[in-house]
């Protein structure tokens, strides 16, 4: 008997959950000096963005420096952010060609709302103005709970994030919202122990993953569909199933 794939092969887990992080620090290869905060988002490539501005050590680079970027990606559960997976994208910064400025903007401005992203659109040629920085990739280092490994370039950027993330998001706020009380509910016909403050915490076309427990201590389990969806309706639709279980 075929049994169901239950997650995305980790290429596409990793591009995933890089379209959905933000940049938190940035270190320089060859120095002492410790990481940074950063600024910025990850472009339709995968690539993360620099947002950096007069005074950064990265702002007057011209020789693509080498560099970690750390991305996060978190879900808010109950007012609190919790991490959902950390990256560690190492490559060459290069800075964003000016056609492809205001396309970069825009795909990172809802990770980055910040005035100095257009700043950076408009005066692009301003010595003493912001600059948006991109990381040709090298390699991708995931940490994602149980799972931790290493991506190269061609792996990476080869690999897209899952096509329904974008309704998969929607779903995950719209049940998290106002329906835990039915998740809970199927939960309990579906596993041997009691589940309690149950959360979604990963959707995709495979299946979905459900956080329970404490914050602290708590327990992921994958329930994958009998076979992965194609489109936005057929996701809704599996996931209603799973909510009207008894």
């Amino acid at each position: 008997m075929q049994h169901p794939v239950t997650a995305p092969p980790i290429p596409e887990r990793v591009r995933t959950l890089a379209a959905t992080a933000a940049p938190t620090h940035v270190s320089l290869a060859g120095t002492a000096r410790p990481a940074m905060p950063a600024r910025g988002g990850v472009d339709g490539s995968g690539r993360p963005v620099l947002l950096v501005v007069p005074g950064d050590p990265l702002h007057g680079a011209r020789e693509e420096p080498v560099v970690t970027v750390d991305l996060t990606a978190s879900r808010s559960l109950g007012g609190a952010e919790l991490s959902r997976g950390l990256l560690k994208v190492q490559g060459w910064v290069q800075a964003v060609p000016a056609g492809e400025l205001r396309e970069t903007a825009v795909a990172i401005a809802e990770r980055c709302p910040d005035e100095a992203l257009f700043e950076a659109v408009e005066r692009p040629e301003a010595a003493d103005g912001p600059r948006l920085l991109r990381v040709d990739v090298g390699q991708v280092v995931y940490l994602t709970g149980p799972e931790s490994g290493v991506l190269d370039a061609e792996e990476y950027l080869d690999a897209a994030p899952d096509p329904l993330l974008a309704d998969a998001e929607r779903m995950i706020r719209h049940i998290n919202g106002a329906h835990r009380d039915r998740l809970e509910n199927a939960l309990a016909s579906l596993m041997a122990a009691p589940v309690t403050d149950a959360w979604l915490w990963e959707l995709d076309r495979f299946g979905v993953t459900v956080r329970s427990g404490a914050l602290d201590r708590p327990t992921l389990v994958r329930l994958p569909w009998p076979a992965p969806v194609a489109d936005a309706g057929s996701l809704e639709a599996a996931l209603h199933c799973l909510l009207c279980h008894h």
